[in-house]
């Protein structure tokens, strides 16, 4: 989440235009935790790879989202 103050200025941010620069790192963050913790998991499963990685990202509520990574853990086969 970001605090009330960041959303403040993200709020006039998007009256007058420009990038939210501060949402966009917030964003890019998640979406590397996200790919990290799909690799720990696809890691643990004993994967060698995982194929057909898409994101997803959706509001939770006001000054929060979620950011979700899926792939397909896939193992080779000699």
């Amino acid at each position: 989440t970001v605090n009330a103050v960041r959303d403040i200025g993200a709020g006039l941010k998007t009256l007058v235009g420009g990038e939210l620069t501060r949402y966009n790192e917030m964003m890019n963050d998640a979406r590397a935790l996200a790919t990290k913790r799909m690799v720990a998991e696809a890691e643990a499963l004993g994967a060698d790879a995982i194929v057909a990685i898409r994101y997803s990202s959706a509001s939770v509520m006001q000054s929060a989202a979620e950011v979700m990574a899926y792939g397909t853990a896939v193992r080779f086969k000699a």
